[in-house]
Order: C-alpha cells, then sequence, then structure tokens
C-alpha cells in the first residue's frame, strides 16, 4: 500500500479535516468551531497524506508572533491538526509530515515551532522541549477569601455580553502580551477564538459571561466566565469555571478574583489555566484549599539555532559555546557561541571549545525561561564542559516571570 504526502488543497479541507476529527475521537466539532478553524487554517501551510482518495494523515500550522524573554515578538510556527488514521499507524506517516514542515518552516524563515501535545511522549523525538507549565485551581471559595490591595475598592464591575465587549477586552490583551514569554500575538480572525462558547464545551454550566472591570470609565480588566448551579439537601453548591481573566494592575486583578470568589450560591472557582506563578496564589488565605495542579502546556523547538537564540533577551551578560545535537534538523547540529544580555543577543556558528552540550530538545525547553538548565544537567540531559559554564548559562537563559501559554489553537 502507497500513501502520497501533498499540500492540502482548500477544496479538500472537509474531507481533511473530519479525518482529523475520526482520529480524536470522532465527536463532531460545533459549527461555531468548525467554521473557525476553516477561516484560519492556511492550505499553504497545511499538508494532507492520502492513500488513493482516503485522507490518513494531517498536520498543519498558524503563522504566529510569539513574545519571548526581552518582550520581543518572534515569527513561529504554531503546529496543529496533526493525526494518523488508526488504520495506518507506525508507517513513518507522522515522521514525514513533520520532515515536511519542519524544512517549510525554515523556508519561511521562521526560527521557532511550537505547539500542545495531545500526548506528551510524541514529539520529543522530533526535538520538541516542554518549555511552559499551565497551573490548574480549584478554590473552594466557601472558606478561601481573596485579599485586595490599595486601589481595587476604586474599581467598578459590570456585566456586559460577551460580543459587545470583546473590543475591550481584545485591547486589554493585546497590552498584556510582551510582559510575558508565550504570550501569542492575535492576529486578524484570531479574536474570535475567545468568544467561541458552543454548549459541548461549557460542561453543564451557563453560556459564557463577561464581567468588565473599569476605572474613571475607562475598561481596565475583564473576565469571562460560566457559571454552574448545582444543589444539595444542605443547599447551594455551584461553582464558577474560569475562562479567561485579564487585568491592567494588581488591584484591577485581585478585584476580579475577590468577585468571582464571592457570587452568590456558588463555593468553587475553577481555572484550568494560569501561569505557574500567577499573582492569585498569594491573594487567597489559604492555599491548601485551592486545589493547585500544575501540568505541561507549550512545547517548543528552535528550527534555526543561531536566529532562535539572537532573538531573545538574557537577565545577564552572557558569552559561551553551545554544542548542539539536532538529528532531525541537522542544520542545527554543531557548535554556537551566543554573546548578548538584557538588550539582545547575538548567535554565530564557532570552531571554538564548547562550554555545554545539549540536544535540540534541552534548548526548546529552556528557550523562554520557564525551563532551567540547571535542572535538565540534573536529569543528564545537559553536560557541562567548562567549570562554572552551566550556573552562569542557567541564570542567564532565565527569565523574571514564568513564560506561559494563554490559548491553545
Amino acid at each position: 500500500m502507497t500513501t502520497r504526502l501533498r499540500p492540502l488543497v482548500r477544496s479538500e479541507w472537509d474531507r481533511w479535516y473530519d479525518r482529523l476529527e475520526l482520529a480524536f475521537g470522532g465527536v463532531a466539532e460545533a459549527g461555531e468551531e468548525r467554521r473557525l478553524w476553516q477561516d484560519l487554517t492556511d492550505p499553504a501551510r497545511s499538508v494532507g497524506v492520502w492513500d488513493g482518495d482516503e485522507c490518513v494523515g494531517t498536520a498543519g500550522s498558524f503563522a504566529f508572533r510569539l513574545t519571548v524573554p526581552g518582550g520581543a515578538l518572534v515569527p513561529a510556527a504554531g503546529v496543529t491538526m496533526v493525526s494518523v488514521a488508526a488504520t495506518h499507524r507506525r508507517r513513518g506517516i507522522l515522521t514525514s509530515m513533520m520532515r515536511r514542515q519542519l524544512d517549510d518552516v525554515r523556508a519561511l524563515g521562521e526560527p521557532l515551532a511550537v505547539l500542545t501535545a495531545s500526548e506528551p511522549d510524541i514529539y520529543g523525538r522530533f526535538g520538541y522541549g516542554t518549555a511552559t507549565h499551565q497551573l490548574a485551581v480549584e478554590i473552594d471559595s466557601s472558606r478561601v477569601r481573596v485579599a485586595v490591595p490599595p486601589g481595587a475598592e476604586d474599581v467598578r464591575l459590570r456585566f456586559t455580553d460577551p460580543a459587545e465587549g470583546a473590543q475591550a477586552c481584545e485591547r486589554i490583551y493585546r497590552d498584556t502580551i510582551g510582559s510575558r514569554p508565550g504570550m501569542l500575538a492575535r492576529d486578524e480572525g484570531w479574536e474570535r477564538l475567545p468568544l467561541l462558547d458552543p454548549p459541548s464545551g461549557r460542561e453543564g454550566a451557563s453560556p459564557m459571561q463577561c464581567v468588565l472591570a473599569e476605572r474613571d470609565g475607562e475598561a481596565v480588566g475583564y473576565v469571562r466566565f460560566h457559571n454552574k448551579p448545582h444543589w444539595t439537601p444542605e443547599g447551594p453548591e455551584g461553582a464558577v469555571l474560569v475562562r479567561h481573566i485579564d487585568a491592567a494592575e494588581p488591584a484591577v486583578y485581585a478585584a476580579l478574583w475577590r468577585f468571582l470568589c464571592e457570587i452568590d450560591l456558588t463555593t468553587s472557582v475553577r481555572s484550568r489555566n494560569r501561569p505557574v506563578d500567577d499573582p492569585l496564589l498569594h491573594l487567597v488565605s489559604d492555599v491548601r484549599r485551592c486545589g493547585v495542579r500544575v501540568r505541561d502546556s507549550l512545547y517548543l523547538r528552535p528550527v534555526e539555532v543561531g536566529a532562535a537564540l539572537g532573538a531573545r533577551a538574557y537577565l545577564v551578560p552572557v558569552d559561551l559555546v553551545l554544542d548542539v545535537e539536532d538529528a532531525f534538523c541537522p542544520w542545527n547540529t554543531g557548535r554556537w557561541r551566543l554573546s548578548g544580555g538584557p538588550e539582545g543577543a547575538v548567535c554565530e556558528r564557532t570552531a571554538d571549545a564548547p562550554d555545554l552540550a545539549l540536544s535540540v530538545r534541552e534548548l526548546g525547553a529552556a528557550y523562554l525561561g520557564g525551563v532551567s538548565l540547571a535542572s535538565l544537567a540534573g536529569a543528564g540531559r545537559v553536560r557541562e564542559l567548562r567549570a562554572g559554564a552551566l550556573a552562569r548559562a542557567s541564570h542567564a537563559f532565565g527569565s523574571a516571570v514564568a513564560p506561559w501559554l494563554p490559548h491553545g489553537f
């Protein structure tokens, strides 16, 4: 049996996407979801593998700009819609799609590729490392209080229709992008993503609600959430399910969390995706009653090592030689001298003796500053070749705030 990999033709999108849905369980998405992904799909960045007239493999990417340490927005391919038919596993289809995709991304001049993994053990062999993590909380709001700093009492909260408040919410989100590595600039069309609200995604809760936080008539924060009523013989035990929350300043952020935890007839507040260093952890009166959990989120791989390392800034001055191994993208293999600091960096080929040895996977994990090189060395995945180089490099690669991916793709 032979298969053929080729670029996606727009007229084939429905058949291509049907195959993707089948690979992820066969449950059809709501019409509004499907229309959004169809509008956002770029056939030129998408491939299919065909066995005769049957699509048996899918893969695509979005053209993103990703915030990196130092605040720059760097072009990155957002790898997405990857699937292989259950009837065609273990035939090299995934490898062939990853090969084609990374070659194409390199040709486009995008130094990074990023993805969220349905199964974490799949993408390491293609050079992707876990670059960000996300925090989930389930606050027992019947027993936990939220402290607010000065200025919170000046914040006015009001309900608005999610669509009517979308422009203000998007402006607030846009203003926060440069503050944290891992965040994505939402270009045209992507502002529709936060407003998706199919009943299948509500967990039995209400349609999405939106509250704007205002000061002097200007929107300075917002929260989108669902209210999930629940009654027991003892009384109401409803849950608040947080979708998105952003604020321009600490007092506004605290005021929004206090509001969520004081909604009548509810006893819990749940959020699935916050930064691991979220200030919320310092606002609650009892963090043990907040059900804190951490899991992997964004996976990253440098497509062009020199361009990727030269695109970000570093916490402290750094000058070291990295001996990089990259079996899947051999153009990255070899020695690279990284010189830079808080104002920027340059990374170029060199024949000098190396200070550290690592694979491109570890470089991807450490790239946004959320995973330390020292931690990876402790797992035997980074080797120090010159005494003292590891500590200095680990410090330089760090970030003042934890990197975070605010939404999937």
